[in-house]
């Protein structure tokens, strides 16, 4: 529990942190008649907000609500998203190498913005659409070439998300092949590998309904998938329907994954390495360990968002951070914790 306390008080501490940092450095002292400025209880004639000992410039007021503190939110919520959707994959396969894009989800939604950029009008909302429909698309082919075999076990679904997933990576391919190296090849590529540049408030509220009922969904129902961890013939035999309930699991995951990358594209390892991290500190009983990796996730993101928007003069793509980041830090729980740690062990 204690494990558990620590990291929910940390979250705040980062967030702090991550408000102050970035290419416009914001002074600690000023974060604070900063957030009283978005209530209106600060107000200036000439600067829009005045305190004691700061003249805080209408530019700086901007930048905080309308860039900071919308870009933090955000990778708070795709974090939490998507790690928690890697925890119920990992789950539901009992396999812990399984990840958001199992069943071809993220090679879906690129195809889709891909789509979007190079044959639409190139519209934030259009590419977002796009990948969002061409995400749900993929699972579906998948489950329906999935239902197409006698074998309903959960690695025949598997096996035709990375078929349908390699189909939509050779059309990602193909848009990239035929796309304007000038203007939209960089756009696709770029998106391709993740940003939250373009996070705002609008975003905000048309990716946090979805984000947030999944996590409190497969929160409310997480006793489940210590059932399902087990044989399915275990699981029948306690009285639960594995089809309906893997259904269930798959297409709230699902949905938390297409909105995240159509709200922000591409976002590497997340939903691997979270899970495991979580389970480290937490063990395997699903009622503690989503939450937690709901919580460790957007912390993690958040970080890296952070360092991506930070370390040099440009903006470095989300998902090369998380990578380097994340690949190391895989191998060293590998190495620290034993091969036992690693496989996924049914609770009870």
């Amino acid at each position: 529990m204690k494990k558990e306390t620590a990291i929910i008080l940390i979250i705040p501490l980062a967030a702090f942190a991550c408000l102050c940092t970035g290419r416009y450095p914001i002074d600690p002292g000023q974060v604070f008649p900063l957030l009283l400025s978005g209530i209106g209880a600060l107000s200036g004639p000439e600067t829009g907000v005045s305190w004691p000992e700061y003249e805080l410039p209408r530019e700086l007021v901007m930048i905080f609500w309308n860039i900071r503190i919308p870009r933090i939110v955000m990778s708070i919520m795709v974090g939490a998203g998507i790690s928690t959707a890697g925890a119920v994959f990992q789950a539901l396969f009992r396999n812990p190498l399984a990840a958001p894009d199992i069943l071809g989800v993220t090679a879906g939604s690129c195809f889709g913005a891909a789509l979007a950029i190079m044959f639409l009008v190139p519209l934030a909302w259009i590419i977002q659409s796009s990948a969002f429909i061409f995400g749900i698309i993929a699972v579906s082919l998948a489950y329906i070439l999935a239902s197409w075999s006698k074998d309903h076990s959960p690695s025949v679904l598997v096996i035709s998300g990375i078929v349908i997933s390699a189909l939509f990576q050779a059309g990602l391919s193909f848009i990239m092949y035929l796309a304007n190296p000038y203007d939209q090849l960089a756009q696709i590529v770029f998106w391709t590998m993740g940003s939250f540049h373009t996070a705002s408030w609008t975003k905000i509220q048309i990716t946090a309904p979805i984000l947030i009922s999944g996590i409190l969904l497969v929160s409310l129902f997480s006793w489940r998938l210590n059932i399902m961890t087990q044989n399915e013939e275990d699981a029948l035999s306690m009285g639960i329907d594995v089809f309906k309930w893997r259904v269930f699991y798959v297409v709230i995951s699902t949905l938390m994954v297409a909105c995240s990358v159509a709200a922000v594209g591409t976002v590497a390892w997340i939903g691997l390495i979270v899970p495991h991290i979580a389970r480290y500190l937490t063990g395997s009983e699903h009622r503690r360990l989503i939450p937690a990796t709901a919580v460790l996730g957007g912390l993690f993101l958040l970080i890296m968002d952070s360092v991506a928007r930070s370390i040099l003069m440009s903006e470095i793509p989300i998902s090369i951070v998380t990578s380097i980041f994340g690949a190391p830090f895989l191998a060293y729980l590998v190495i620290r914790s034993g091969s036992g740690k690693m496989r996924h062990e049914p609770a009870a």
